[in-house]
């Protein structure tokens, strides 16, 4: 959108000409709180959840199969030392430090009883939203040493069936990120806005836990809790206007989140050359912008959620 006052153009990207409502809301996962089955101490079975595979390179022996080392557990009594006070209801999983363990759910995926798929997640990635997974995480269970990981990711199934990653956010295990072995700490995965070009566009969504610890480092295990998935609106802008002394203009957007405008005089610019001139938050949905006009012959702006 292009608006012309005397000599001086301003050019406002983004949807500036779209009058859409904002939608912004939980996608229900199933079993996204590891509540089933109910457990009295332990189960390795998780309800709606697919166990990868066992590598070739484990060896099940001594006791140690592979299906244990994931599984939900009842979370401690208050007053216990190993009572999350954060935790999401009764019960979360823990998930073993040992490479390639990992758990995901999508369209086709499969827990421990299902024969075939359920298809019980059905939800896409749209074109015109992004997505944002948040999973409550403690680290450093059972002597897990600094510097172990854990990965985070939203995905797709390519035509042959592969997990392709749109996503993802690699947790690190150290003292700083979890001082203490009661609280879950909050790790997000976004995705950019959904674009009719990507491969992934309109596809099932996919999301996946993955240890990638390192062999030297692995031993111990993961608390986890509480997966979410919300689907959000890209910012809109609108309502511009231009004089000789400033252009102004609405950025529309889920109440609270966090919203940054950008700014170049070059729309070939890349990306990562485009300067931030502001970062606001939408407390009510829609807020006004003002940037005062310098020098510059012409302007092209556009807004991103860093939330």
């Amino acid at each position: 959108m292009k608006i012309c006052r005397s000599s001086v153009f301003f050019c406002v990207l983004g949807w500036a000409a779209i009058a859409l409502p904002l939608r912004a809301g939980l996608i229900p996962l199933p079993n996204s709180s590891f509540e089933s089955p109910s457990v009295v101490f332990v189960d390795t079975n998780i309800e709606s959840w697919q166990k990868g595979p066992t590598p070739p390179w484990y060896v099940e022996e001594g006791g140690f199969l592979w299906s244990q080392l994931s599984g939900i557990f009842k979370n401690a009594a208050p007053g216990k030392a190993d009572h999350l006070v954060n935790c999401d209801r009764d019960q979360a999983i823990w998930l073993f430090a040992v490479p390639e363990v990992s758990l995901f759910q999508d369209h086709g995926s499969m827990d421990w009883n299902d024969p075939e798929p359920s298809g019980a997640f059905s939800a896409r990635f749209a074109v015109g939203k992004s997505y944002s997974l948040a999973v409550a995480v403690n680290g450093g269970g059972g002597g897990m040493k600094p510097g172990v990981t854990l990965l985070a990711s939203l995905y797709f199934r390519d035509a042959l069936s592969n997990r392709v990653t749109v996503a993802s956010t690699t947790i690190t295990n150290s003292i700083e990120a979890f001082p203490n072995r009661t609280h879950l700490t909050d790790f997000l995965v976004h995705t950019p806005v959904v674009k009719s070009t990507d491969p992934w566009a309109s596809m099932h969504i996919g999301f996946q836990l993955l240890s990638t610890v390192d062999v030297e480092l692995q031993g111990g295990y993961w608390d986890i809790d509480n997966v979410r998935l919300n689907e959000r609106e890209a910012p809109v802008l609108s309502n511009v206007s231009v004089d000789r002394a400033q252009v102004s203009f609405s950025i529309r957007s889920d109440a609270g989140s966090l919203v940054e405008i950008l700014a170049t005089p070059d729309i070939g610019a890349p990306r990562t050359s485009w300067v931030a001139v502001a970062t606001l938050t939408n407390t009510s949905g829609s807020i006004d912008f003002i940037d005062p006009v310098r020098t510059e012959r012409q302007r092209f702006y556009q807004a991103r959620r860093l939330d």
